[in-house]
């Protein structure tokens, strides 16, 4: 039997639907799939839940919006638990993270990168336009080239990212590639806010499952759906997906 495992999408700042099915079904391990916004650390969000569940995530492009929410994500008790750029052993699945998003300034595959990684950024940016001593806050949840390169050589059997694969018509083809690289059976997205039918806009011959869970939506490991996204249905009908196609 699979382990309990889930996928929660972008809470922006809201997490009583977590907190509230987790006490009620207790799965194995939960993934944040980013745009998290916590007002306070995550371990305190998350308090009441954190005896019941492992916590892991990524980033998304809102949690560099404030020094707040970046401090109370990437500062938090749970920093430890972020996915972004590796692959960790979640209830005893192997998941690949990929935080953030793609930011034309730096990279828009397939077009060639303005910047190839982080540190050659930071080294032309100049002093004035860092933040403390680093990247600027916005450009750290930006995807670069070189993160995206080191992660295709792992290996993993499911990949959590927060942009949403090519398959999805405001998707990017490069992670379609970095899950064949990877050997993925499964790949799961937030950032949309949708939950579209990949098995009606893709071939059949693709070897992996893409899954975009919606805004506050929870979906497990085998597929089932926990709470549907709070948009999933006037945001899948944008694309003419039916009931049918669930």
């Amino acid at each position: 039997m699979s382990p309990a495992i889930w996928f929660c999408g972008d809470p922006h700042g809201q997490f009583t639907h977590i907190v509230r099915a987790v006490r009620q079904r207790r799965p194995n391990a939960i993934v944040l799939l980013g745009d998290i916004e916590a007002s306070q650390p995550l371990e305190r969000e998350l308090a009441s839940i954190l005896d019941l569940t492992e916590v892991w995530w990524i980033h998304g492009n809102h949690d560099t919006d404030s020094e707040a929410s970046y401090d109370n994500l990437f500062g938090s008790e749970l920093a430890d638990r972020n996915l972004h750029g590796r692959v960790a052993t979640v209830a005893s699945v192997r998941i690949a993270g990929l935080g953030g998003v793609f930011r034309g300034g730096v990279w828009a595959p397939p077009l060639d990168p303005t910047w190839p990684s982080a540190s050659v950024y930071l080294a032309r940016c100049g002093k004035g336009n860092r933040w403390r001593g680093g990247l600027p806050l916005r450009q750290r949840s930006t995807i670069f080239p070189d993160e995206l390169e080191t992660l295709s050589a792992a290996s993993a059997e499911v990949l959590v990212t927060h942009e949403a694969p090519g398959w999805h018509p405001h998707g990017w083809p490069a992670l379609d590639e970095l899950a064949a690289c990877l050997g993925v059976a499964l790949h799961v997205h937030g950032h949309q806010h949708d939950s579209l039918p990949y098995s009606s806009l893709m071939p059949q011959s693709v070897p992996y499952r893409p899954v975009g869970v919606g805004l506050r939506g929870i979906t497990a490991l085998d597929g089932t759906v926990i709470r549907p996204g709070e948009l999933d249905e006037q945001r899948n009908s944008r694309f003419g997906a039916s009931d049918a196609d669930y």
